[in-house]
């Protein structure tokens, strides 16, 4: 039989209609992808479900009427006690809501905070068994087992120096995973490639930072290190550290930039945090047509050339906060690793791109210093690195998604770099250029540090705070400004962190140019902390943290923002409050409500305005055995 000729449209008409349906399919499932992924849609749609699934049991109205009692000083009794099991509770990284969000990125490890209506308005108790902490310098070496009874990082890191239980205690060796044989010796051979000692280095950046063995370490060479980690599956590595007296923080590098300002940090140090400097693709958000050049000639059988993605997103926000001329110290994988020589290989290449010099590799530990001037990505490089335009603001880092460009030194006004401003300790009572921002900027700063100086020595000689005791060692600042208040307190045996409000002047780059360390925060949220960590905690116009800016307005209440307080304190620990008559009055009936014993006090005769400072203690209590 002969064959019919067909014109080549007329053949196998279904095969091309099933074709034609899968790749609309195909194209329709990546649409909505991106739709999801990289568009306020997706994000109003996370949100939804979030705030389903998140809401309380509790009903608003009842928690409005409440806050309003408390405020009026019309509630009698103090405020009820959280369940036992909250006494760890950490509202903005709590995992039993975060696990349910994204994966990607570590998205679900960053701040998510509950609505303030869905939070439940009770105190967090201290454990069972809960003790006054040791204290410093003791406390870098040991502190109470009972005080938070967690033996997962004892038992799975004791033999790396981390820390053991001995009797009633925990104690701290000093060791670490890359350093199991102390901090000291680690340090020390460090010191063989970058100024540890001499005043050249300040301010430190510990990125996963264990029990911050590393940070305690270097206090004794004058170098004051804020360490951070997520709450992970170790739990309470933040909690440890800042029992024991070090600066610590919880923090996790995800999806945005850490709430510090540009050029903040004179050494940043990463051992074994796990960092993937180089990991995510990050051209998939630059580039939707990429995707359908690459992957769809295969779905058709046309073989399409593939290259290599590398995005070195982590590691631009590594350079933002590092100062020019500064240090990055990265030990543990993938720095000469076993099976992880193509990650080595991309972490060099994006330092070669950003012209940082190589100091040395030892070991497994890489060594680079920051170029003092302009990166040199003008050149090309094969990573698609920009410089960020004028438009980006370097220092705005307050939920402010990670920027694929890099920081210039000329996009930030000011001397800075290493070796341009001054030794330790002098840059702490030296103008930063920094301070320029503002009018009159260094005339603001030199009458903001007279008036701090004069003010302390009043809280210590007449209000008999405990400043420059054994008893007192974490101290916060929740509305720092220029860093005055804890700049007179440089030569006690503190540490303070220095909170500067989110929607207040971003002069948290003047801090960290005086040798300070501190932290963006919105106090209309809870802080990345756990409870009981802090000794004092002093604010200075405590109202201004719940306004609007320009109005008369709140944007949240007194009652939480103080709950929030004895959340942060530790028993028997100290508030100072410094307001106005009238909010003064009502932060008293407040203090009641949370337990705490108060006074209300004069300000010192040097200070204009009509200005009182309230004075509190938190009591000591515990939950009843019924509670348990």
């Amino acid at each position: 039989m002969g064959h019919l000729n067909l014109p080549a449209s007329k053949r196998n008409p279904r095969q091309w209609k099933l074709l034609d349906i899968i790749s609309a399919i195909f194209f329709s499932l990546v649409l909505l992808f991106f739709l999801l992924v990289f568009t306020p849609l997706g994000d109003s749609m996370a949100a939804s479900g979030r705030q389903a699934l998140l809401l309380s049991t509790s009903d608003p109205s009842q928690r409005h009427r409440l806050v309003a009692l408390v405020e009026l000083g019309h509630h009698h009794n103090p405020i009820e006690a959280c369940p036992a099991d909250s006494v760890d509770h950490m509202p903005c990284e709590d995992p039993r809501r975060n696990s349910q969000l994204s994966r990607d990125m570590n998205f679900y490890r960053e701040r998510h905070c509950p609505l303030p209506d869905e939070m439940p308005l009770c105190l967090i108790p201290p454990p069972l068994g809960y003790k006054i902490p040791v204290q410093w310098p003791e406390s870098l070496h040991k502190i109470w087992h009972s005080n938070m009874p967690h033996n997962k990082i004892a038992d799975r890191k004791g033999h790396q120096g981390w820390m053991k239980e001995q009797g009633p205690y925990f104690i701290f060796p000093g060791g670490g995973t890359m350093f199991p044989d102390g901090a000291a010796p680690y340090i020390e051979k460090l010191g063989q490639y970058i100024p540890i000692s001499g005043g050249t280095l300040r301010t430190a950046l510990d990125m996963g930072c264990g029990v911050a063995s590393f940070g305690g370490s270097l206090l004794s060479e004058g170098i004051l290190t804020l360490s951070f980690a997520p709450r992970d599956s170790h739990k309470a590595q933040i909690q440890f550290a800042l029992e024991r007296g070090v600066p610590a923080f919880v923090l996790m590098l995800g999806t945005r930039r850490l709430p510090f300002p540009a050029f903040a940090f004179d050494f940043i140090h990463c051992s074994r945090c796990l960092i993937p400097f180089t990991a995510y693709s990050g051209f998939l958000v630059e580039c939707f047509l990429c995707v359908l050049i690459l992957y769809l000639p295969n779905l058709f059988g046309v073989n399409v050339k593939k290259y290599a993605f590398v995005d070195a997103t982590y590691f631009i926000e590594v350079d933002r906060l590092l100062r020019p001329g500064g240090y990055l110290v990265i030990s543990g994988p993938p720095v000469q690793w076993a099976k992880q020589d193509k990650e080595w290989a991309d972490l060099q290449a994006v330092a070669r791109a950003l012209c940082y010099e190589l100091i040395a590799v030892d070991g497994n530990t890489v060594i680079w210093k920051k170029p003092d001037g302009d990166s040199c990505l003008p050149n090309q490089n094969e990573f698609g690195l920009q410089l960020c335009d004028e438009s980006n603001d370097p220092s705005n880092a307050w939920y402010f998604k990670l920027r694929r460009c890099v920081t210039t030194t000329s996009s930030v006004s000011g001397k800075y770099a290493i070796g341009t401003i001054p030794k330790w300790p002098d840059r702490l009572i030296r103008g930063p250029s920094r301070a320029l921002v503002m009018k009159n900027g260094i005339d603001l700063f030199e009458a903001d540090t007279r008036r701090w100086a004069r003010r302390v020595a009043y809280y210590k000689n007449t209000l008999n705070i405990k400043l420059g005791s054994p008893a007192i060692r974490n101290v916060m600042d929740m509305n720092a400004f220029f860093g005055g208040f804890a700049a007179a307190l440089a030569s006690d045996p503190v540490w303070v962190m220095n909170v500067i409000p989110a929607r207040k002047p971003l002069t948290l780059d003047v801090i960290y140019d005086r040798g300070l360390i501190g932290v963006y925060h919105d106090w209309c949220e809870p802080f990345s902390t756990y409870p009981r960590t802090y000794d004092l905690i002093h604010v200075a116009g405590i109202e201004s943290l719940i306004k609007l800016p320009g109005s008369s307005k709140s944007r949240c209440n007194l009652v939480d923002l103080m709950v929030e307080i004895d959340r942060m304190l530790r028993p028997k620990g100290t508030v100072v409050i410094r307001d106005s008559p009238e909010i003064i009055d009502r932060v008293a009936h407040i203090a009641h409500a949370v337990r705490w014993t108060a006074t209300i006090n004069d300000k010192e005769p040097e200070s204009h305005g009509r200005e009182k400072i309230l004075v509190a203690t938190k009591t000591f209590w515990q939950l009843t055995s019924a509670s348990h």
